[in-house]
């Protein structure tokens, strides 16, 4: 650069020469780059500031090709405009007079702070007097307070606005937001300490991964089951005390919410095996007893040779089973299979033959046979979830029984099993008896249930028994055991 003495330095008209000839020298350099001449520069701030400019430019041309492929022919349509880059060296159309009021520390729409009343209680003398109850400054108060809300309660945006609230309407809107707080926290106490849909609490992934670490389990896979008691998860078997676990197992981890359990107490606490240990003042150790209930069940059904999961491994209220199914697929339900019609009949006689095992060899009714609860595979029929099993002297096991015969008829005679015997035949056939049928009047043949039932609970009531073996029944013997008592 030439030297120049001080009082051109001091120059007003130099300064605007030099100002003019730097902005000639940008535009003339833009437009030949815009124009794909080539252009010599030194300066790398030039060369940085023209390609900035000429990717805005392409950047906003997409945003207005892509505004107009959303919008199409629709009366309402969306703008992109805050999306376009304005470059400071391009030819901006926006007035100069334009000022962003995020870069300003005056912003004309934030609310003017409400007017305060003196320590001394009022502002102003005789008729002009105001005093700290004033309606208007009461009012801007309320408004300003709410901004002390919780983050989560959307109070609006009343910004440049002189909103007043009213006392009425401040003290519901506060007492609103206090208990929307105390249920968010409910809530979220709920879900950290409660088995959820397709998830587990703190204290269940604790005993999983305690199985996994001492080598019961190799690995968990994931959820291949949810119900309304609970959730099963695949695994991979480990060692167990020096005995093999089977190479696939699932994990039956029964839910710890409550809601589902209350209404299904009948199921256990009428239970002769559980019925000294069911307590309704500690609910969470129904839940243990449901698992630890279903263990002995299926035990029961293994022994008698019917077609069930095994148990591995009890863990409060995790129990662990051998997997039916193959390679990671479980076996399909029963209402989900195909069938022919020779697979079908020869299922409904294997569901037939497992009810009287279930009811004469295991003394136990299902409680919740359906076609949702037997499983299909290598050409046989499985029974499973037996946790709310329980044994025929059950006050109302019977009625159970009655039901699930209901459900297998039903089902078998949809599919086109011939051979599917009635509701009333079903159940006699199961349990031996020899109660009258007459298919046009069932509510006559559940009277005769509720007699068979109340007749047999008196009976274990006055001789003094915890069970009863209604499987050896043959239709008079209880009959007469209550007519001598």
């Amino acid at each position: 650069m030439p030297s120049c003495s001080l009082s051109d330095v001091m120059s007003e008209e130099l300064a605007r020469q030099l100002e003019e000839e730097n902005k000639s020298a940008c535009t003339s350099s833009s437009e030949d780059l815009l124009s794909g001449e080539e252009t010599d520069t030194n300066s790398d701030l030039m060369l940085a500031r023209l390609l900035q400019m000429q990717y805005d430019r392409e950047c906003d041309t997409q945003l207005r090709r892509e505004e107009r492929k959303y919008n199409g022919e629709s009366k309402v349509s969306i703008s992109f405009e805050n999306y376009r880059t304005a470059h400071p060296y391009d030819g901006s159309e926006s007035s100069e007079d334009e000022v962003d009021w995020q870069d300003t520390r005056d912003d004309p729409y934030k609310p003017d702070k409400p007017q305060v009343t003196p320590r001394k209680g009022f502002t102003g003398k005789g008729k002009n007097i105001t005093t700290k109850h004033d309606e208007v400054l009461c009012g801007r108060k309320n408004t300003a307070r709410m901004d002390n809300f919780a983050p989560e309660v959307l109070v609006g945006d009343g910004l440049g606005m002189d909103l007043k609230l009213s006392n009425q309407v401040f003290n519901s809107l506060k007492q609103h937001c206090h208990s929307e707080q105390r249920r968010s926290a409910r809530l979220h106490d709920k879900k950290e300490h409660s088995t959820a849909e397709q998830a587990v609490d703190p204290r269940t992934r604790l005993l999983m991964y305690k199985m996994v670490s001492a080598g019961t389990l190799e690995r968990i896979n994931g959820c291949i089951s949810t119900g309304k008691e609970s959730v099963v998860f695949h695994a991979n078997g480990g060692m167990l005390e020096e005995q093999p676990v089977p190479e696939e197992v699932v994990l039956k981890v029964f839910k710890t919410t409550l809601n589902e359990f209350k209404n299904r107490d009948r199921y256990i606490k009428d239970d002769y095996r559980f019925k000294d240990r069911f307590s309704k003042l500690n609910p969470r150790k129904i839940i243990r007893l449901w698992a630890e209930k279903e263990m002995h069940n299926l035990a029961r059904m293994k022994k008698a040779g019917i077609p069930c999961p095994e148990v591995a491994l009890l863990r409060k209220h995790i129990l662990v089973l051998s997997f039916i199914g193959k390679d990671h697929v479980p076996a399909p339900k029963l209402k989900d299979t195909m069938l022919g019609a020779a697979d079908m009949k020869t299922a409904y006689y294997q569901v037939l033959q497992m009810m009287q095992q279930l009811y004469q060899e295991c003394n136990l009714v299902h409680a919740d046979l359906s076609e949702y609860n037997m499983l299909w595979h290598q050409g046989q029929v499985w029974l499973i979830d037996v946790s709310q099993s329980v044994e025929p002297s059950h006050p109302h096991g019977l009625q159970f029984l009655f039901r699930d015969c209901t459900n297998v008829s039903t089902f078998f005679q949809k599919r086109g099993v011939a051979e599917a015997m009635s509701v009333y035949e079903l159940f006699n056939c199961v349990t031996g008896l020899d109660l009258t049928i007459n298919e046009e009047d069932e509510a006559e043949f559940l009277a005769q249930i509720e007699a068979l039932e109340k007749r047999n609970e008196d009976h274990v009531q006055k001789r003094g028994k915890k069970t009863f073996p209604l499987s050896s029944w043959d239709g008079s013997p209880p009959l007469k055991h209550a007519a001598d008592d």
